[in-house]
């Protein structure tokens, strides 16, 4: 299918503010926008400036299929469903927390480095090797329990002979049944569409005989833990590498897995071993370290990653290539599945996170002065989402960089809310563990870019933040007289809007 043939010439006279989007209004109150597609609103754009109506035409060379669900007023370009549901992981992670046992926390680190819900393949062990080599995305087929077909796809290349291989199960463009196989490490599975455990496949036109355990060969390609345990690879040491982001953070914490490495600690109930930033998780019973756990795989973990879709969607526009996939799944990790189409669910990542802190600082509504709804910041970055995915389509790369530094530079707003908040709920309300944890975990996320821009402030900030974990007793009182000389020192990204 194609686009409906919209043209500059066709397009009305619109305002910016008309264009960028509409406000709608849900039954409790709480003003949501539902976002114009990217299409829609970079066309109109277009008719108010002259200058990019070369660019707006070149929508019409772009086919694509219709039927994508949204990502909370998003428009993706191409299936990202199993992306979207990574933040699956994140709340049975939360929810096996919560329990607040030994057990439940051995659970939730199971999920936590296995998932059950973004990617899923099945282990299959053949009864005799292939008999020629297969390459990736291979079709396979098979039935289910239920003795319905499967049609699936090798996970990877294999060569002749090879007797394992991984078929990952299909995905549909419909979030809400996006898979039918989930198992991992959950605790609740779905097995209804995984394969039989005894059976035949048939690769590459020959059938082979199999066996695998569902409960336990069903496994899953995507994790939170990953993105981080394979962040050097994918940040620091790939082609067009180091992303400055990330860069920061290795070069604070001497670790290319330092998120990784603190959410274990925290599991552990143990101290991190960094450069600088070191955190002491043995003060802490279930319930700081479940919040820190609950907050490190967000704000450090998933964080990064989405700069990380973003920057290499950039990569590939300056290849030549249109990667408009890899910047819809930095929406997807930025969103998830839970905020629904429209933007109207409770999610568990970093867009949630957004309007959570919007309510503490009066910064939600489209002006950024409300009590509650959608945070400003979710306004202006989903702005920049439908842009991006316009320059990058247009094949203008260096602008698409210059989109990516905007986003990131907001991605730490509600960082900044929240060290703020924890800090002083800490030193003024007597806060306890709880707020301890998270002060701490909002504080690791933004220390390494604080170091970057300035020893000074980083060592104040550090010694202020940082106690939360120690208890040592610091008053804000210099913080907050000093905030306007802080201003000073850091970049516009830093000032809390």
């Amino acid at each position: 299918k194609t686009p409906h043939p919209l043209t500059v010439s066709s397009a009305p006279s619109f305002s910016m503010d008309q264009i960028l989007c509409i406000t709608i209004t849900t039954n409790n109150n709480k003003n949501k926008r539902m976002k114009l597609s990217p299409k829609l609103s970079l066309v109109l754009l277009a008719a108010t400036d002259s200058a990019t109506k070369s660019a707006a035409s070149g929508w019409a060379d772009h086919p694509r299929q219709l039927s994508y669900t949204n990502v909370a007023g998003y428009e993706p370009y191409s299936q990202v469903t199993d992306q979207c549901a990574i933040d699956l992981d994140q709340r049975a992670i939360e929810g096996q927390l919560g329990l607040q046992t030994l057990e439940s926390f051995e659970n939730a680190r199971k999920i936590y480095n296995q998932g059950g819900n973004s990617k899923s393949y099945a282990l299959i062990n053949l009864a005799c090797g292939l008999a020629s080599s297969i390459g990736k995305g291979e079709i396979i087929t098979g039935m289910n329990a239920e003795g319905n077909a499967i049609s699936g796809e090798a996970y990877e290349d294999y060569e002749a002979g090879s007797a394992v291989v991984k078929v990952q199960y299909p995905t549909s463009d419909i979030q809400d049944n996006y898979v039918e196989c989930q198992v991992g490490a959950l605790s609740v599975t779905r097995l209804d569409g995984c394969f039989m455990s005894v059976g035949e496949l048939s690769i590459y036109g020959r059938q082979y005989l199999y066996t695998y355990d569902p409960a336990t060969d069903n496994r899953n390609g995507r994790t939170i833990a990953g993105f981080s345990t394979g962040a050097g690879a994918k940040m620091l040491y790939c082609a067009g590498c180091p992303y400055q982001d990330f860069k920061y953070f290795y070069d604070y914490y001497g670790r290319d897995d330092y998120a990784h490495q603190l959410v274990e600690a925290a599991f552990d109930g143990a101290t991190t071993s960094f450069t600088h930033g070191n955190a002491d998780f043995s003060q802490y019973g279930f319930e700081g370290r479940r919040q820190a756990i609950k907050l490190a795989t967000v704000h450090l973990n998933i964080f990064m990653y989405v700069i990380r879709q973003f920057e290499d969607a950039v990569d590939g526009c300056n290849k030549g290539r249109d990667d408009t996939h890899a910047w819809d799944e930095g929406v997807c990790f930025y969103t998830g599945s839970l905020e629904g189409f429209d933007g109207m669910g409770r999610g568990k990542l970093l867009y949630q996170l957004a309007d959570n802190r919007c309510t503490n600082f009066k910064t939600c509504g489209e002006d950024g002065s409300d009590l509650d709804g959608m945070a400003k910041l979710n306004y202006d970055i989903f702005d920049l989402f439908a842009l991006g995915t316009f320059q990058l389509q247009s094949g203008d790369c260096a602008d698409a960089r210059t989109t990516v530094r905007m986003i990131t530079s907001k991605m730490y707003i509600p960082m900044i809310q929240g060290a703020l908040r924890y800090a002083y709920k800490t030193d003024k309300l007597s806060g306890r563990e709880k707020e301890k944890a998270e002060g701490a975990i909002y504080a690791a996320a933004i220390l390494p870019r604080v170091h970057a821009i300035c020893m000074s402030q980083q060592t104040f900030v550090m010694l202020l933040l940082f106690r939360l974990l120690t208890f040592v007793q610091l008053s804000l009182t210099f913080f907050f007289s000093t905030r306007s000389h802080q201003r000073q020192v850091q970049p516009r990204s830093f000032t809390i809007t």
